[in-house]
């Protein structure tokens, strides 16, 4: 992945990790309501040897090196049951010197010889008396016992306290602020896990980034999602100032400088699998191009599911099926559909063999004679993945314009039906995506100028064809 993929994963997944963080911090702060609180007492002993009082600079110095020595020894005296069964017996506890120790930790800064004993309690009070008892009993062990010289006398070992502990005014453990940092820390690594594995995982297209990464066909052009798309499904008419409206017809200047070179100007729509928004896409970009003058057919090929008829509000009882087996010319079915010059061929009667009928040479026939009178051939054909009727027809025509539905279709889905396409010797023109978000990273419009635009696979009742001559 490139560092322009880990910023959308961070721009998509903003949410798993935001949502992360503040789990973090708030796991962080219910540690810290819940806890028990700790208090640390401290209290510092300080050992030397002693000297006479006519020793000499040289005496005094190897007197701290061996009180140095003996502190790194002592250390380990400090949690003794030696020194923590008067303790216990002192303050009267009810606990071993074993799970006393636990309470219990001795330091001492390098090249010195104060030993720093700390004790940690609930109770603040409890911890200094703990301390303060330690530290008497470690010297009584160490003056009294294990210092004490063979031959009688006093030890020339001395220990005393230098700081008496004191109960601390506030606890050192739950620390609030380095709770929430922890916590917040470990959402953050959460969340980012997240939201990359659900980019790993994430096996649909989302927006153009998807589609440039699966194939080189261009992309066209792009619509947004519309709930109410049902209702308006050829909004290039109902509405030709809405933004969405627009779309359609920035796909249909892109459509226009494509395949320049060839004579052949009809296309086939067509989509990877269906409910991806092909025929409303179909029926608005014939739209978009009649509002330029331009002479366009618009054929329902979809010989299985038609749409366009009720999309439309045309009669589809007779249509394609009936002229590709000679039971009436075209003339007789081709509907003009208002002001423009606008024809649309229904469907008409399903076949039990669409693939067939669709490839025959009657098809060849229909597409070179309307190639020859008008500009613009648009054939709504089936899904490419359930069928093989797109894959037929497209290899009849100029190429064919694939419909892709952002959150709908899967990357291997629209890369099969690309590949069924170029295994037929059939050429892509380019891709449209339909269902885009308005906002966020896979938006179209802010990159593309394209807006607004829905796409939608249910039919809408039969209506009046508004304008229509």
């Amino acid at each position: 992945m490139t560092f322009q993929d880990y910023l959308r994963v961070l721009r998509k997944g903003w949410i798993h990790i935001m949502v992360g963080l503040l789990l973090g911090i708030a796991i962080g702060s219910a540690l810290v309501i819940v806890a028990t609180p700790k208090y640390e007492a401290q209290t510092k002993v300080f050992v030397s040897v002693q000297s006479s009082e006519s020793a000499s600079a040289g005496e005094l110095v190897s007197g701290n090196s061996y009180a140095q020595q003996k502190v790194k020894s002592y250390l380990d005296i400090v949690a003794s049951p030696s020194v923590l069964e008067p303790v216990i017996k002192e303050l009267g506890l009810d606990v071993s010197p074993s799970e006393l120790a636990t309470q219990i930790s001795a330091t001492s800064p390098a090249n010195t010889v104060i030993i720093q004993i700390s004790v940690v309690d609930t109770d603040p009070q409890q911890a200094a008396n703990l301390a303060n008892a330690t530290a008497n009993s470690f010297q009584d062990v160490i003056v009294d016992d294990l210092e004490k010289p063979l031959g009688g006398g006093p030890s020339l070992v001395k220990v005393q306290t230098i700081q008496p502990a004191v109960p601390p005014s506030k606890p050192f453990s739950p620390n609030l602020a380095q709770n929430i940092a922890l916590g917040a820390l470990l959402g953050l690594i959460v969340g980012l896990g997240a939201a990359v594995l659900r980019s790993t995982l994430d096996t649909r297209v989302h927006g153009r980034h998807d589609v440039e990464a699966l194939t080189d066909v261009p992309i066209l052009g792009g619509t947004t999602y519309d709930p109410e798309s049902t209702q308006h499904p050829l909004i290039v008419h109902t509405d030709p100032r809405n933004p969405r409206a627009e779309s359609f017809r920035g796909l249909r200047t892109n459509l226009r400088f494509v395949n320049v070179d060839d004579s052949q100007r009809a296309f086939v729509v067509t989509s990877s699998i269906p409910g991806e928004g092909k025929s409303t896409t179909t029926a608005n970009l014939a739209l978009a191009l009649a509002e330029t003058g331009a002479r366009v057919v618009l054929i329902d090929a979809d010989l299985r599911l038609p749409r366009l008829a009720g999309y439309m509000g045309l009669e589809g009882s007779v249509g394609l099926t009936d002229v590709l087996i000679g039971r009436v010319p075209l003339a007789d079915v081709l509907q003009r559909w208002g002001d423009k010059e606008l024809y649309v061929l229904p469907a008409g009667q399903l076949p039990p063999n669409p693939s067939e009928l669709l490839g025959s040479e009657a098809m060849v026939s229909l597409l070179a004679a309307l190639n020859k009178q008008v500009d613009y051939v648009l054939l709504d054909s089936p899904p490419l993945l359930p069928v093989t009727d797109a894959a037929v027809l497209s290899s009849l025509t100029a190429g064919a314009i694939v419909v892709a539905a952002a959150g709908k279709v899967k990357k291997t889905e629209l890369s099969s039906a690309i590949r069924n396409l170029n295994q037929t010797n059939s050429k892509v023109i380019g891709i449209v995506m339909t269902m885009l978000p308005t906002k966020g990273v896979d938006s179209y419009g802010g990159e593309y100028s394209y807006y607004g635009g829905a796409a939608s696979e249910t039919p809408a009742k039969p209506r009046s064809r508004r304008g229509r001559k």
